[in-house]
């Protein structure tokens, strides 16, 4: 399927400005999924078959395999019922903001094939939480754990950030399975300097206090912090959160050339990979791997994601890799996985977390 998709949808969808693709792969998505089999017909086609050795226990959830959807995709929770039968074993929606913004002008989104990277200056889009919350209190029933994450409306002053996270939180709660602080997009003015202690140790005091049923609170950082950055943020993590997602999209331009297109936003995909895995090494050295970690950045391959776990990650994220490679990138990466696991001797996931850094 991989191939079909390749070879025939993306050279369609690539005709369209990006946005406008993804627009419609939601639209359509959420339509189909409606119709009698849809589901298990997406099932046969791209789910694959549960691995015990793929499964794992983290953040006190219970994950069938490590690979999950990144925040950004399905930004309102609109495909929470379909994507689990493309074989991911978590989603995580958002960034919710606590009002509705439109986040900033078209274009916004921008393709650079050749390198299999996106750069993106969405400005956190939001529906806002009050018909995210809606939507997410009609889902009876997930079959994978669901993130959400959590942004912040661009007017929010820093002084104001704890309680405006605390009331998206509080309204949430209910309805997901972890929760990821976005203190680290690059396109929201001033957000990375949440990133700093006193800002983040406010935020996060605020809200383990609407937190009484102790749910799982991530922090997802960037990639373009310096080393004493890093180290500040995992002893905060250490104390106040549950985890840590590495890396958000980069303001650097790793692997591109001059003549590449230079955009403003934050940069994902393949070229993202090496910076983010060796964050995610750093973040093991650091917390002895005491906190978990969410890898994210550049995997588009068993191998990555085998590479991004033996640095230190116990779950892994995607989002560029399904734009180029399509639904069937999902199955594909967990068989090689499987594979890699197996011949490296190990007879678990969590054996392999953190074997190389």
């Amino acid at each position: 399927m991989p191939n079909y998709y390749e070879r025939w949808v993306y050279p369609l969808l690539s005709r369209l400005d990006p946005e406008t693709a993804h627009d419609w792969i939601v639209s359509a998505t959420e339509f189909t999924s409606r119709l009698p089999f849809s589901q298990q017909t997406a099932a046969l086609l791209w789910r694959k078959r549960a691995s015990s050795i793929l499964g794992s226990h983290v953040l006190g959830l219970n994950f069938e395999n490590p690979i999950g959807l990144a925040a950004g995709f399905d930004k309102e929770g609109r495909l929470l019922r379909f994507l689990p039968q493309l074989g991911f074993g978590f989603i995580e929606v958002g960034a919710v903001t606590l009002k509705p913004q439109p986040g900033h002008p078209k274009p916004r989104l921008f393709r650079i094939p050749e390198y299999e990277a996106l750069i993106n200056r969405m400005g956190f889009n939001s529906e806002g939480v009050e018909k995210v919350s809606k939507r997410l209190s009609r889902l009876k029933y997930h079959s994978v754990p669901i993130g959400i994450n959590l942004g912040l409306n661009a007017e929010i002053p820093a002084e104001e950030a704890p309680s405006r996270y605390a009331e998206i939180f509080k309204i949430l709660e209910p309805y997901g399975d972890y929760f990821a602080v976005n203190v680290s997009s690059p396109n929201t003015t001033g957000l990375r300097d949440l990133q700093e202690r006193r800002h983040l140790e406010r935020i996060l005091i605020s809200l383990q206090a609407e937190n009484p049923r102790k749910k799982p609170i991530l922090i997802k950082i960037s990639p373009d912090l310096e080393e004493k950055n890093i180290e500040a943020l995992c002893e905060i993590a250490l104390k106040l959160a549950s985890g840590l997602i590495a890396t958000n999209t980069t303001l650097q331009r790793p692997g591109l050339p001059p003549e590449a297109p230079q955009r403003r936003g934050g940069l994902s995909g393949a070229p993202l990979r090496f910076i983010s895995t060796q964050i995610i090494a750093k973040i093991y050295r650091m917390t002895q791997g005491q906190i978990p970690i969410i890898g994210v950045g550049g995997v588009f391959s068993g191998a990555d994601a085998f590479e991004k776990i033996r640095a230190g990650a116990s779950l892994i994220q995607i989002y560029t890799a399904l734009v180029y490679r399509g639904p069937g990138i999902v199955s594909e990466i967990l068989s090689d996985l499987e594979d890699l696991l197996k011949s490296n001797g190990f007879d678990s996931l969590s054996a392999a977390v953190g074997s190389g850094a």
